[in-house]
């Protein structure tokens, strides 16, 4: 019976991965695979065909347990309900908070850095940008920000497509070091299997050097050779809000400010969030965006329009892969040493002695991100390894799955981005570009090694 909910897993990770194909939403496959999941699971719980184990490795089984264990299945459910919740509600904040900024054209700000026809130092610039607010504001936004961004300096679409590109695997490489800066940290982060201060201690040189060594690269390249035409058509749009910079330097310090309230307070990211986004909002209320504003035009600026801006599809999505996955974790599959293991923690066990080195392994995770979505990779791995916060197994999982992803124009959510607004095609992309991006992953990689085993000799 447990091949029950492998298959139906495996079918909704598939459809996932397929969304271009078939046509169809991602957070339709998971949604459902997760309603399915669960409801398999507790009919055979209550059958008595499987156990169930919770995140205390106590296991139960309904025909022996009765009641206990009753309580038990539900207590498991709402344990992971509440682990998905507190990411949920982390992204929602966040989100808002970049949608108010947006509203409030504190973005355009940023194009005022941007005062060069150089191709090649265009690059650099649009690299770093991306490199610096990916880490901020996560490499999804930060992607969305800059290709806008470019819109308004690059007239041409085929000079466009290339810096769009680029943005990708500065983005990804930026989100990789930091708590806030990629889901997948995020998740890493709430879970305490990182702490702020670990994740960028250990992970900030590999990512520079993922980012750097492509970047290097591309500078030779015929493509960034020469100038650009500057588009100059809408200059005196970018500050006609007075509240722009205000909002910008808010928006960003009170999503910064959330790593520093959950070291003084030891409470989880997700109440910082929420701090952040009440100031956030609460300035918000009050400023004045324009010269001669009126009442009738606040709604314009208003946080309840940012909320209905923010991609709340993504936050399904990530409800559905998240119990998914959580329901594979809490499924008793098999023992080991005598215990009974989840299904995902059984998979570790024979990965770990199909490929004894487990660097090897999350070499793989990272190369497989970029063909399969990064979350529910990182939530399964989650399940499967048991290591002490800030191991450097949980460093190596967040850079390698957080650059991974650039390899492939689908691999991440800043390429899905990237690719739905500048139609980048996938094999474009994959002639191109894929190059650099493996190799900016292998140089971080071997970097990460050297810094973790070699100069620190952690094991």
């Amino acid at each position: 019976m447990e091949s029950i909910i492998i298959l139906i897993f495996v079918i909704g990770y598939l459809s996932i991965t397929l969304e271009h194909p078939l046509k169809l939403d991602k957070t339709v496959p998971a949604l459902i695979m997760a309603a399915l999941i669960w409801a398999v699971l507790a009919i055979g719980f209550h059958a008595g065909w499987f156990d169930v184990i919770d995140s205390h490795d106590n296991a139960f089984s309904f025909l022996t347990g009765g009641e206990a264990a009753e309580h038990g299945f539900e207590n498991t459910l709402l344990h992971h309900l509440g682990k998905t919740a507190e990411i949920l509600i982390f992204l929602i904040g966040a989100m808002t908070i970049v949608e108010i900024i947006d509203l409030h054209q504190g973005f355009e700000v940023l194009k005022g850095a941007v005062k060069t026809k150089s191709k090649r130092k265009l690059l650099w610039i649009i690299g770093v940008l991306a490199f610096i607010l990916s880490a901020i504001i996560d490499n999804l936004t930060a992607t969305i920000v800059l290709i806008t961004l470019l819109r308004k300096l690059i007239v041409s679409r085929e000079e466009r497509l290339w810096f769009a590109a680029m943005v990708v695997i500065a983005a990804n490489a930026g989100g990789a070091w930091s708590p806030i800066g990629d889901v997948t940290t995020t998740m890493l982060w709430i879970a305490k299997n990182v702490t702020a201060a670990g994740l960028i201690e250990f992970v900030v040189i590999p990512s520079i050097v993922c980012f750097v060594i492509p970047f290097g690269i591309a500078s030779y390249m015929p493509a960034f050779k020469g100038q650009i035409e500057v588009n100059s058509e809408d200059e005196e749009e970018t500050d006609k809000l007075l509240s722009s910079k205000t909002m910008l330097f808010l928006g960003l310090g009170m999503i910064v400010s959330v790593p520093i309230f959950k070291t003084i307070t030891h409470l989880p990211p997700y109440i910082g969030m929420m701090l952040a986004l009440g100031v956030v909002w609460l300035v918000s209320e009050y400023i004045h965006p324009e010269e001669d504003f009126t009442k009738e035009r606040r709604h314009l600026y208003s946080a309840h329009k940012a909320l209905s801006r923010i991609e709340i599809s993504s936050i399904l999505f990530f409800l559905g892969i998240l119990m998914a996955v959580a329901g594979l974790e809490s499924l008793v599959y098999g023992t080991v040493g005598g215990e009974d293991v989840g299904t995902l923690r059984y998979v570790a066990e024979i990965l770990q002695g199909a490929i004894p080195n487990q660097d090897i392994v999350v070499i793989f995770l990272g190369v497989l991100s970029a063909i399969i979505d990064n979350v529910p990779l990182v939530a399964a791995s989650m399940g499967m390894y048991d290591a002490p916060t800030d191991a450097v197994l949980w460093h190596f999982i967040a850079y390698s799955a957080g650059t991974g992803g650039s390899m492939l124009i689908i691999g991440s959510a800043a390429g899905v981005a990237a690719m739905g607004m500048e139609k980048i095609d996938f094999i474009w992309y994959l002639k191109k570009i894929s190059w650099l991006a493996f190799i900016g992953f292998i140089a971080g990689a071997g970097v990460f090694l050297f810094i973790e085993r070699v100069l620190f000799h952690h094991v």
